[in-house]
């Protein structure tokens, strides 16, 4: 295999600057995550008839499923928002090659 005289195999690759926008959306996300999994746990335990960690918010039996409910949102809304950083962070790793380049499906 003959390598032309101008071909550099750096080309391929990304310049890599990181991006920090999703890191910090990451890590927005993993606080968001942890402030739902403490607000399920508070609503879980005043729903169990343990000391209300929330005061007169959670001391009845609704406050403490909206507790709950609230909770469960927030993590979800973390972790799906955790994950997609993550994905978007990784995205930009792959080749940076020419499409006519690719192997040809039919």
């Amino acid at each position: 295999m003959k390598l032309s005289d101008g071909f550099d195999a750096r080309r391929l690759r990304p310049k890599g600057q990181r991006n920090w926008r999703f890191r910090i959306a990451a890590t927005f996300a993993a606080l968001l995550a942890m402030c739902g999994v403490l607000l399920t746990m508070a609503g879980i335990a005043s729903l169990l008839g343990q000391v209300p960690g929330l005061g007169e918010l959670n001391s009845n039996r609704a406050g403490a499923a909206a507790v709950l409910a609230i909770g469960l949102v927030v993590l979800y809304i973390g972790v799906w928002l955790w994950r997609r950083c993550r994905r978007r962070a990784r995205q930009s790793l792959g080749l940076n090659m020419s499409p006519h380049l690719m192997k040809k499906h039919d």
